[in-house]
């Protein structure tokens, strides 16, 4: 599948990324020393939901545009939300912050912003975007070529999101090869690899695969919108977190079903599971 940012920005599957993104950055926060956030698949930073290829698809509709009406108590939800409004200071949804302009409203003036595209459209958008900002570097390379690059960050502190357009058939397994050479270099960084579900059986093979790696603490996050059997071309997404900050997935647990329930949907749900347990096994 193609899953270019700009097609498909604001859909379902962007609300539930940029939700936990959110939480996780919000944990980073509570420690005063800084943190570096590398966005290694970053897109252009915002999108225009009045433009063409947002407009084509329409999946906005179904994703941030009823969340923003929806009544919302869970501050891990109302948070998201606030800085989807912030981008918005005229009121409507005209614009939808990416994750790279989600993660810069949580930075401190101590934390740093790393982010990698390859497209050359959307690296000079995403150059444009942050053109000036001191706090934000911006490089045009492989993404997987950037978690040798840039890993280990100065700060040894950190969040890295790995979040493909899966353009490339073996995409599952450069995401285990990736995440293994990373957290050689890196093990104590948090880690969000963003997946699709279309085919359950590709996601258990990832997911067989990710556990096989030997990484400690990996926390699997998913959203699905309908059965699992209806075969639809995107049924939901999910996150792999490895290292995720403490009690994250209590807050996630509190706060993803009444996200999935102000989504339309006609089944599915949400499934948190540790992939591999945070404590030693038994």
């Amino acid at each position: 599948m193609n899953y270019r940012h700009a097609f498909h920005a604001g859909n379902a599957a962007d609300v539930l990324k940029h939700v936990v993104l959110t939480a996780i950055i919000q944990r980073l926060r509570a420690k005063q020393s800084p943190f570096c956030v590398l966005d290694a698949h970053a897109g252009i930073g915002r999108y225009d939901l009045s433009a063409d290829e947002a407009r084509r698809t329409g999946e906005a509709e179904e994703g941030i545009a009823p969340l923003l009406a929806a009544p919302l108590a869970h501050p891990a939800l109302t948070a998201y939300r606030d800085l989807v409004a912030a981008m918005n200071p005229q009121g409507g949804l005209r614009w939808y912050p990416g994750s790279p302009r989600i993660a810069r409203a949580l930075l401190r003036p101590q934390d740093r912003l790393l982010l990698v595209e390859l497209h050359p459209d959307d690296h000079r958008a995403l150059k444009a975007e942050f053109a000036g900002d001191p706090q934000v570097a911006v490089h045009r390379m492989d993404a997987y070529d950037a978690l040798k690059a840039h890993l280990p960050p100065k700060e040894r502190r950190g969040l890295v999101l790995i979040d493909p357009p899966f353009e490339a058939p073996d995409e599952f397994a450069r995401m285990v090869a990736g995440i293994a050479l990373a957290h050689r270099r890196f093990p104590t960084g948090v880690y969000a690899l963003w997946y699709p579900i279309k085919e359950r059986p590709a996601v258990w093979r990832f997911q067989e695969a990710l556990a096989g790696t030997g990484i400690p603490k990996i926390l699997t996050v998913e959203m699905t919108l309908h059965p699992e059997d209806t075969h639809l071309r995107l049924n939901g997404s999910g996150l792999a977190i490895v290292n995720p900050p403490w009690t994250l997935d209590d807050t996630l647990r509190d706060a993803l079903p009444a996200l999935h329930a102000a989504l339309p949907h006609s089944g599915g749900g949400v499934r948190i599971d540790w992939l591999v347990p945070e404590g030693p096994p038994a």
